[in-house]
């Protein structure tokens, strides 16, 4: 035989000068469940290994990631009741518990990268990720308050703002409110192509953020979010973004989406991000515990499959177990 392909991986570091693929943490933003009040550190049941952070001791949480090398990170707050309304107000009020986090975050690790999360969910009795009204998700209403939450993420220090609110136009409407307040730089990495998925369970555990039961509130988020079903209308979403100014487009969720990433990294410049969400993180992590799989292989497996369809940046729950392992020697890279 001529041609011999093993003859390429017959050693590792044979395999290593021919790998098409490397996955590195700089590329990894690890998402963080932020709480109000202090000394507080709870594990999220539904995904094990997973915490919800009060701001002081999340502070010691990203020190120890940036200590081996995870620079990025995406918060989410669990916004008490009593903070929540009808219209999201909490959101951009200088009180926020969230938006005091990110000026303690930046004032003593100003070189990492925050991320923000743009919707009203976290902030609606409704539960929505738009204005509810008239027993529907009302578009162009929700904008304006999408954009006074924005400038006052990008006000209190966030390097960029990510829209998972999924309501048309709110790109271009994020990005003029953000350039008429001065924040020209900052970015936006949108929510895209973000499907209703039935793999958001463990998140949406962890902020009490389900939509609320009522007969006159939607009862799932399918007239806003996308259609599994559906591939070309995310690059109809990708092309709007772009043109309103977005700078990173994001698939959510990654691993049964591989196709659209790969769809819109052959179809776009822009840097694609993908979110390898909660549900996704937690069979993994349940076929491990039951011995079922080897979390030291499947773990970095699985975020190289995103990597490789296309996935410029990933969003993962794993990112500190993957570059604690990078930092020990543990995982080549």
């Amino acid at each position: 035989m001529l041609i011999r392909p093993r003859r390429n991986r017959r050693s590792a570091t044979i395999r290593g000068l021919v790998r098409e693929n490397r996955l590195h943490p700089a590329q990894l933003i690890q998402p963080l469940f932020l709480l109000s009040g202090q000394r507080q550190r709870t594990e999220v049941a539904s995904l094990p290994g997973t915490f919800r952070f009060s701001t002081d001791t999340l502070l010691r949480e990203i020190e120890s990631c940036l200590a081996i090398g995870l620079r990025s990170f995406v918060l989410f707050p669990a916004v008490p009741d009593q903070h929540k309304d009808q219209t999201a107000t909490y959101s951009y009020q200088d009180d926020n518990f969230y938006l005091q986090a990110a000026r303690a975050i930046k004032a003593e690790f100003p070189d990492c990268c925050l991320i923000s999360d743009v919707a009203m969910d976290p902030y609606s009795i409704d539960g929505h990720d738009g204005l509810v009204g008239q027993g529907r998700i009302l578009n162009d209403e929700s904008l304006p308050i999408l954009g006074r939450m924005a400038v006052a993420q990008a006000a209190a220090g966030f390097d960029i703002l990510g829209p998972s609110d999924m309501m048309d136009g709110r790109v271009g409407h994020l990005r003029e409110a953000l350039d008429t307040a001065g924040f020209t730089e900052t970015g936006i990495m949108s929510y895209t192509a973000k499907y209703a998925s039935a793999f958001y369970g463990p998140f949406r555990a962890a902020l009490d953020s389900a939509p609320r039961a009522d007969v006159n509130i939607p009862k799932d988020k399918k007239s806003y979010q996308m259609d599994p079903a559906n591939a070309a209308e995310a690059l109809r979403e990708a092309a709007l973004d772009t043109a309103e100014g977005a700078d990173f487009l994001m698939v959510k969720p990654a691993l049964n989406y591989l196709d659209i990433i790969a769809l819109l990294k052959n179809n776009s410049t822009l840097p694609i991000a993908a979110y390898h969400v909660s549900g996704e993180c937690a069979m993994l992590l349940a076929a491990c515990q039951n011995g079922w799989l080897d979390y030291e292989q499947a773990m970095p497996e699985t975020l190289l499959s995103i990597h490789r369809a296309g996935a410029d940046v990933i969003l993962t729950y794993f990112a500190k177990d993957f570059a604690q392992r990078v930092h020990d020697g543990r995982l080549e890279i």
